[in-house]
């Protein structure tokens, strides 16, 4: 790595930046929905599970298993306390099958990072369960090409800060990038670095947030196959 070079470290996010993940949050909603179909409209249950996931999120963390306890609680509470031992069945084992999912890298992933590695030094940047992101970034078979990993609770500028010192120069010299405006992009600039938002086309509730405006560490790029050019444009 170039003593002059700006950028030295490069920070992903993993879920739905590297793989694919928010796609089976939806699907297994959907089958949420059907189970509960009797008790209550889909867009009304909809808006009650976000409302338990805002609740339980700062409780539980985020990922599957806060996921599944909010489907728990908001089929108790449809159902007023009614809701059959077995639609709870069902409820856990979709929890179990998310979390046994195989998984599906999104493409220009592994190339990008193979193209990367040795030039920057490049480091997961994630939040969720803690066995769940080992699971699937040992399964996806791009950890080798990390040269280190953070599975953090909650991402904000003290984290990036913290994280971009302990594997890099600093913020200042690092890049940022994810599917998540919010968590993946806003922070990482107000910690000083460079932020690379690549959308995903479907985005948690939770997870929205606005552009910035007129700021230049800012980039949006289509896809991770546009990464290395950004980052030789940088430079």
């Amino acid at each position: 790595m170039s003593g002059s070079r700006r950028i030295t470290t490069v920070g992903f996010d993993a879920d739905d930046t590297l793989w694919h993940n928010e796609t089976w949050f939806r699907l297994t909603e959907e089958r949420f929905a059907e189970l509960l179909a009797p008790h209550a409209e889909g867009a009304d249950l909809s808006g009650r599970l976000l409302a338990a996931e805002r609740r339980n999120v700062g409780h539980y963390g985020f990922g599957i298993k806060g996921f599944t306890l909010s489907m728990i609680e908001t089929a108790i509470e449809v159902t007023e306390g009614n809701v059959p031992a077995a639609v709870i069945g069902d409820i856990l084992r979709s929890g179990r099958e998310l979390l046994a999912h195989p998984v599906e890298i999104l493409p220009h992933a592994r190339e990008t990072l193979e193209a990367l590695s040795g030039r920057f030094r490049l480091v997961v940047v994630t939040k969720g369960d803690l066995f769940d992101q080992e699971r699937k970034l040992a399964q996806s078979g791009l950890d080798a090409l990390f040269d280190g990993v953070e599975i953090v609770s909650d991402k904000t500028p003290a984290v990036y800060d913290r994280v971009f010192a302990r594997h890099g120069d600093g913020a200042s010299r690092a890049l940022m990038v994810g599917n998540s405006l919010k968590s993946d992009v806003l922070p990482a600039i107000a910690a000083g670095a460079v932020g690379v938002h690549v959308p995903y086309h479907v985005t948690w509730a939770l997870e929205h947030a606005d552009e910035p405006v007129e700021e230049p560490r800012f980039h949006r790029i289509a896809h991770l196959g546009e990464l290395l050019p950004l980052l030789e444009a940088l430079d």
